[in-house]
């Protein structure tokens, strides 16, 4: 059962990106196709604020397609992009598993969201593509999370020529996670599998994943030696025999 709805509309009266609660946790609707709005900035919030709410098994479920038709609309800012990057970094960063699912053609707004999810489901069609700005790829930050993911000379293409990822290179690249024709299957499976991880032991093992490739060692062991520390105050106590 719905209970909240936040929606972002767009001049032409469609939602561009639409938030609710379903069963398998928060699920969030993202048209590539559309630019960005305060409302779209305000529909991932709603997201990250839903799956707060939830609590310690929250799940995210982020629906993505679509790529730029149009060229990025005239009255786009600075000061807005800063609000999408800051609400993209709030959902990359939540203490729940997000999981995504693309399907066709993927860019734009959407694109930006596959990246910052933890667990990505692509219909075998899918195409990862950078949009363009006066001439040449949007240097955003999905072109900073295309380097990081994917590696600098694997990424080089995208990035420089705007050439679209197809499904079988994103898969290489490790951008997507699975390939299906039945992505409905495929998520169920995944949600199964992620119902039984707390949110906020996730969103610590995966800071420390992130931070893995930057970090020294020495650095790297006192946050490590916390964690487990963390872990061991949490499991079960055995019975004494």
């Amino acid at each position: 059962m719905v209970t909240g709805k936040e929606m972002a509309e767009t001049a032409h009266g469609r939602s561009a990106a639409d938030v609710q609660d379903g069963a398998g946790g928060v699920e969030i609707w993202i048209d590539g196709r559309r630019s960005l709005s305060a409302g779209i900035v305000a529909a991932v919030g709603a997201a990250c604020d839903r799956a707060e709410e939830c609590g310690r098994r929250s799940m995210v479920i982020v629906h993505l397609s679509g790529a730029p038709e149009e060229p990025l609309a005239q009255d786009l800012t600075v000061a807005l992009v800063s609000k999408w990057e800051r609400a993209l970094r709030r959902l990359e960063r939540l203490p729940a598993i997000t999981i995504a699912v693309a399907d066709g053609d993927c860019g734009g707004l959407a694109l930006d969201t596959l990246l910052t999810t933890d667990y990505r489901i692509a219909s075998t069609g899918v195409r990862l593509l950078l949009p363009i700005a006066a001439g040449t790829t949007w240097p955003g930050m999905a072109l900073y999370r295309l380097a990081r993911q994917a590696g600098e000379s694997a990424a080089r293409r995208a990035v420089l020529l705007g050439t679209p990822t197809e499904a079988a290179d994103a898969l290489a690249m490790h951008l997507i996670d699975e390939l299906t024709d039945d992505p409905a299957s495929a998520l169920g499976a995944a949600l199964e599998a992620a119902a039984r991880l707390p949110g906020a032991e996730l969103a610590i093992r995966r800071q420390l994943l992130t931070e893995a490739p930057t970090v020294s060692f020495e650095d790297a062991l006192g946050v490590h030696l916390a964690a487990c520390d963390r872990a061991l105050r949490q499991a079960p106590v055995e019975a004494m025999p």
